[in-house]
């Protein structure tokens, strides 16, 4: 249960890097336990991070980019591997930390898991069909694979630096004021479904109540079924609650470094976790690239701008891929994946300045991509 101390105060430049590692202390949770059969990643040997990288024509020192973006956790993985770890201010390696929308691509694994059973019949079917308060909202009649792709035509507006919009009244939900079914059910469409990218979190959410809707449970047993105990993770984390127990799974997910690495493997893996079948290689593949032309890299649209990644089912694709993708959350949170140089990295931070603008110098989503990449390659 949260306490009485003072909630985070988001985008408004304040350092929360003492906030992110503990946000059980704000909000109400839900638990999840470590696997009963962790899978530890073994040491690799050593290596050294490039000292600098290239970004927007400029030779770039990588231990900058470190410090501006109050970095907490930096783990590299080649072959499964631990090549580098390291942790900076309240970071460490069981330290839970806050993965925001990172937290999105792990919702993207447990729907394709739920059609692999049967479940959920098809991403074609409509959303509404699986969660009566659906129906009635932007999101009835509405195809879950448009939903994934974050191309439902629901109204929204996910500007981090426009204290009224959309993203930013989900404040008024984890503060108790309102459920996040009720949220969501009051969202109204905007444009047809399929034909614009607009980032919108509360896809997401409909994406989770697809899921209980579906199974029938809560999405915190249904994970720990599904994930945390064939992928052994090794510490126990949390989902951030409403009101009434519902997980905030567009963003509320935490967990240490090493486990947030979890999903990138097995995506890396091709669904596969030592040989065993976790979800289909189809929905893997599906649920990386950018498959339509208003997927593409430039033409999603996140607040008032377009952005330069693509889209798939709720994880990032860079442009120019070379086949890497990544989970991406605000802060500078990223799960990056690199199957070329069979490589995964994490970064966990707290950048004081995001969501302070829409400008990329504030945000600096695609810098640390650029930095990522220099490391990946650098293996």
């Amino acid at each position: 249960m949260p306490n009485d101390k003072k909630i985070p105060q988001l985008y408004s430049g304040e350092r929360q890097h003492e906030n992110f590692c503990r946000m059980e202390d704000f909000y109400h949770t839900a638990t999840l336990k470590a696997a009963s059969h962790i899978r530890p990643f073994p040491k690799g040997n050593d290596s050294v991070l490039p000292d600098t990288y290239r970004f927007e024509g400029e030779t770039r020192k990588l231990s900058d980019l470190i410090q501006a973006t109050d970095t907490s956790a930096l783990l590299v993985l080649q072959d499964g591997k631990i090549r580098y770890e390291q942790y900076f201010l309240t970071g460490g390696p069981q330290v839970r930390w806050t993965s925001w929308s990172v937290a999105k691509s792990f919702i993207s694994a447990l729907v394709g898991i739920a059609i692999d059973e049967g479940i959920i019949r098809s991403e074609d079917d409509a959303i509404s069909n699986y969660f009566e308060a659906l129906k009635g909202s932007a999101y009835d009649g509405v195809s879950i694979k448009h939903v994934l792709q974050m191309s439902s035509g629901a109204r929204w507006n996910e500007d981090y630096s426009d204290p009224t919009s959309d993203v930013n009244r989900l404040g008024l939900v984890m503060a108790g004021i309102q459920g996040l079914d009720e949220f969501v059910h009051a969202i109204q469409p905007e444009a047809p479904p399929g034909t614009v990218c607009r980032y919108n979190s509360a896809d997401t959410q409909a994406l989770g109540m697809l899921l209980r809707g579906a199974t029938g449970r809560n999405l915190t047993d249904y994970m720990q079924e599904k994930l945390i105990e064939p992928l052994g993770m090794e510490s126990p984390g949390y989902w951030l609650t409403d009101k009434n127990g519902i997980e905030l799974v567009l963003a509320g997910l935490n967990l240490t470094a090493r486990d947030f690495a979890k999903i990138g493997e097995l995506f890396r893996n091709n669904g596969q976790v030592d040989g065993k079948r976790i979800v289909s290689e189809q929905w893997v593949r599906k649920s990386v690239e950018a498959s339509e032309p208003h997927l593409v890299p430039g033409n999603v649209i996140v607040g008032g701008h377009k952005f330069g990644f693509g889209y798939g089912y709720q994880w990032w694709v860079p442009e120019g891929s070379e086949g890497e993708y990544s989970a991406i959350g605000v802060y500078n949170q990223f799960v990056y994946v690199h199957p070329g140089n069979r490589s995964v990295i994490v970064k966990l931070s707290a950048n004081p300045n995001y969501g302070l603008s829409e400008k990329e110098s504030d945000n600096k989503d695609e810098e640390n991509m650029a930095m990522l990449q220099a490391i990946s390659n650098n293996l």
